[in-house]
């Protein structure tokens, strides 16, 4: 094979602003472009033929490298039209792709072994390989399983941390055969990871993953480049370094070092480079034609070429770009990144975790700050699912809000709309207004549905005049934090593949605004609750519960279910009490002590006054919990046991149907069905999976084991309000109590171990656990959920904590309890090994 194709049309949006001036794959690595490492790579192991695909800023990229004879290998060039993704960019540069071929990125660092991977691809005769390696956190990339003969059996792409079923990932190194050049549609936007895999795993064809050894590394965002060059200077990646060992520095000839300057740990310093007297370098790159001034410090640095560090300056873990001047007795903290042709004046001091773009300057004496705790926080991400949460205006401040809005935008496109709704806290209320004007600046309009229940917010998505929503709270479970909830056209959560992309402008900074004239608009529609009233009316037998008068007590959380709720209990007929029914955001998150307290209040009051049912509303109007006559109160788990088998009672008539819990729901459910004509299916334990079940024909109810339930007939969101009128329904129509149906269910013990594990372990864990249970009896939905007999383990990893979750369900709680406490064990080994 000497044939390899170069992907080479990268922005670098998230190495943004070091990528203001080049494409991601001309990034200096070692004071080269990263692609000439590739380039190195491939003529290492005899690949000369070099096709470069190209896309943004292709001149820089010709040239460099011309035709290639100067790096020893043969550069041909491709430039796309369009963005045809990874595969249409290949597929339109078939015509030189006659024999078989190789591809890789051009902004990775690697140095593996290229010929092992070709002879497994002979070997295998396949018609595709994928390289893959083993990632400590695999989220941000595809994983792959194959079986022992390395075949690929499973392909996912940017997994959530429950479906992390291996370590192992997809290196976006392929070999290819080139009549799988056919099966790409020709000019139309086609990807590799997304559709030609798993097109060609369907059709059975022979697509193989090698496992290769060695160093790999995809340079995705600035950490990451700072984390590749650390590797690169301590020789952790077989790449070229120029000039002369001195220690542990390499010199160019032509650099010159003042003979008292301290050269401390890995350095590489790169021609024409000057180093001034007692200036000291310690574990950094320097460019070439840099002047360091006497006295200086560059510590843990990345210096580019042409720039002048001054007298006595001090830098520390940051990137400088090309032909930037920074004056005497300049002070830069840690994580600062510089882009091309700055000035920074003498004696002016940079604070943490900054940003300057090209051409900025900096004043003589001049402190730049700004608060980027946010920043430090979502360096791994920005999104759980389709939720940000952080502190109260510390992390959720105006500039941040505005900074998300106009990403937000941006992702949507100028001219869209979107609904903006909140809840009543006054944090809450800032937050929203910052992602307003963000939202505005990028040319979107917003309709302002003011303080509603999320719920309501949802449902004010169905009249199709918006493509996406946006809603913000204070966090029912964190207090002082306040989360922003993302919904897409139909009111439903966010796909991952949206939140990606808002997080790429979010970390790029590469925010496109619109002229003074295209600035969005606000819309403030009248606030009525009519259509949400209509349709809780319509979806339920009001006259049964009506008649049936229920004396209930509600505890409205100082949520916003306190203004809309007790009318709806006057028009059910209902002898209610409320508790903590108004409107109070400085109270409307519970601690778990909290939540004790009200729930013993309220038995307390079921007991004395002889009330038939009482109810706790989450604050966020989504959730219930619920005690009966007696003052007893049902978990969470057995919860969605009961609301399940009243479901079943009450809805014989609809039989068949389906129904959807989440795999950590007991068996009860799946016995309580096995007596009706009724199909179970399991689904990630989200609110966002159980949103998505009822996408699924003939699903008619969704259960949730953190007490949010779905009824598809009236909406397909959790709704704590409707939740509590339809379970009256159903009381009354089953004509049984809460105790009566409690009775009727059979009992699965559930024990419950949470392991402390690394987010680096986490991925070693899963894969473990998957090897673990091959040929075993399991479900592979969310984590890996194994069945030995009547028993029941599921190991699962928290997506915002570094935890492995171990739930283990059996007959018995003594069985459950050993059981747990097996898998537990075994956990910690897997991750200790």
């Amino acid at each position: 094979m000497k044939k390899a194709v170069i992907m080479a049309g990268g922005f670098g949006t998230r190495l943004r602003p070091i990528t203001s001036n080049l494409p991601k794959p001309m990034v200096p690595m070692l004071n080269v472009p990263m692609m000439e490492h590739i380039v190195n790579l491939l003529k290492r192991h005899n690949i000369t033929d070099v096709l470069s695909l190209l896309y943004y800023q292709p001149e820089k990229i010709t040239g460099y490298f011309g035709n290639g004879a100067a790096f020893d290998v043969n550069m041909e060039y491709k430039l796309a039209q369009a963005d045809y993704g990874t595969a249409g960019a290949v597929r339109y540069a078939a015509d030189k792709l006659d024999e078989r071929f190789i591809i890789i990125s051009g902004d990775v660092l690697t140095d593996f072994n290229l010929e092992e991977a070709l002879a497994f691809h002979q070997r295998k005769k396949a018609q595709a390989t994928i390289v893959l390696t083993k990632a400590q956190v695999p989220l941000q990339f595809g994983i792959v399983m194959t079986d022992d003969e390395g075949r690929i059996t499973r392909f996912l792409e940017k997994p959530s941390w429950g479906e992390v079923f291996t370590d192992t990932i997809n290196t976006g190194i392929y070999i290819l055969e080139p009549e799988v050049l056919d099966l790409i549609p020709y000019q139309k936007e086609f990807d590799f990871s997304k559709d030609l895999f798993p097109m060609m795993l369907e059709k059975n064809l022979a697509l193989y993953g090698y496992v290769a050894e060695g160093y790999w590394a995809d340079v995705g965002n600035l950490n990451q480049y700072q984390e590749a060059h650390d590797d690169a200077l301590a020789g952790r990646v077989k790449v070229q370094h120029k000039g002369r060992k001195q220690g542990g520095a390499y010199i160019a000839e032509s650099a010159e070092v003042d003979d008292s300057a301290q050269l401390n740990g890995n350095i590489l310093i790169g021609e024409n480079s000057k180093i001034g007297a007692g200036a000291q370098i310690t574990d950094s790159v320097i460019g070439d034609g840099v002047s360091v001034g006497a006295g200086a410090r560059v510590v843990n640095s990345i210096i580019w070429n042409r720039v002048h560090i001054g007298v006595q300056a001090e830098l520390t873990a940051d990137v400088i770009c090309d032909d930037t001047r920074i004056g005497d007795h300049v002070t830069i903290a840690e994580n600062v990144f510089i882009a091309d042709a700055c000035e920074i004046g003498d004696h002016a001091a940079l604070h943490s975790n900054i940003k300057l773009w090209p051409n900025k300057q900096v004043e003589p004496y001049a402190i730049v700050t700004r608060s980027m705790v946010q920043e430090e926080k979502w360096l791994r991400e920005l999104f759980s699912n389709a939720r940000v949460t952080g502190l109260s205006n510390i992390e959720m401040i105006p500039e941040f809000g505005a900074k998300f809005g106009a990403a937000l935008g941006n992702s949507l496109g100028a001219g869209a709309t979107v609904v903006a709704g909140r809840d009543a806290n006054p944090a809450s209320r800032m937050v929203k207004r910052a992602i307003t004007t963000g939202l505005m600046s990028v040319g979107v309009n917003v309709t302002d549905v003011q303080d509603l229940p999320l719920p309501l917010t949802r449902q004010r998505m169905m009249d199709g005049s918006a493509v996406g929503g946006i809603h913000v709270r204070r966090s029912p479970h964190l207090p002082n934090h306040i989360d922003i909830i993302l919904m897409n056209a139909e009111g439903r959560d966010f796909k991952t593949a949206q939140t990606k992309k808002i997080e790429r402008l979010f970390f790029g900074e590469d925010i496109k605004r619109v002229a003074s004239d295209k600035i969005g608009i606000i819309h403030y529609p009248e606030r009525t609750y009519k259509s949400y009233l209509e349709r809780f009316r319509s979806n339920l037998n009001v006259d049964a519960i009506k008649e049936r008068n229920f004396s209930i007590a509600v505890d409205y959380s100082y949520g916003m279910s306190a203004a809309i709720f007790p009318r709806i209990l006057g028009e059910l007929n209902c002898s209610a009490i409320g508790l903590n029914a108004y409107v109070d955001p400085e109270r409307s998150t519970r601690t778990q002590a909290d939540t004790e307290r009200a729930q013993a209040e309220l038995s307390t009051l079921m007991e004395s006054l002889r009330l038939e049912l009482g109810v706790i509303m989450e604050p966020a109007v989504e959730k219930i919990a619920l005690v009966d006559s007696s003052g007893r109160w049902y978990s969470s788990q057995r919860l969605v046991s009961i609301v399940t088998k009243l479901f079943l009672l009450t809805h014989a008539d609809r039989e068949p149907y389906k129904i959807a819990v989440p795999v950590s729901a007991t068996g009860e459910i799946d016995m309580m069905a096995a007596e009706h004509d009724v199909e179970v299916l399991r689904v990630k334990n989200s609110h966002s999976a159980m949103m998505d079940a009822t996408l699924t024909d003939g699903v008619l109810y969704v259960g949730g084991t953190r007490a949010g339930f779905i009824f598809a007939d009236f909406f397909f969101a959790a709704d704590a309000m409707f939740t509590a009128g339809k379970i009256l329904e159903m009381l009354v129509v089953s004509g049984k109590t809460l105790a009566q149906v409690d009775d009727m269910i059979p009992v699965r013990a559930q024990a419950r171990r949470e392991i402390p594990c690394p987010w680096e372990s986490k991925g070693t864990v899963m894969r473990e656990a998957m090897e673990y249970s091959e040929g075993k009896d399991r479900q592979l939905i969310d984590g890996v959920k194994v069945f030995e007999g009547e028993r029941s383990v599921l190991l699962l990893p928290d997506r915002e904590k570094a935890i492995f979750h171990v739930i283990a369900e059996a007959d018995s709680q003594t069985q459950a309890e050993e059981f747990a406490d097996h898998y537990a064990g075994r956990v910690a080994g897997w991750r200790d090994q």
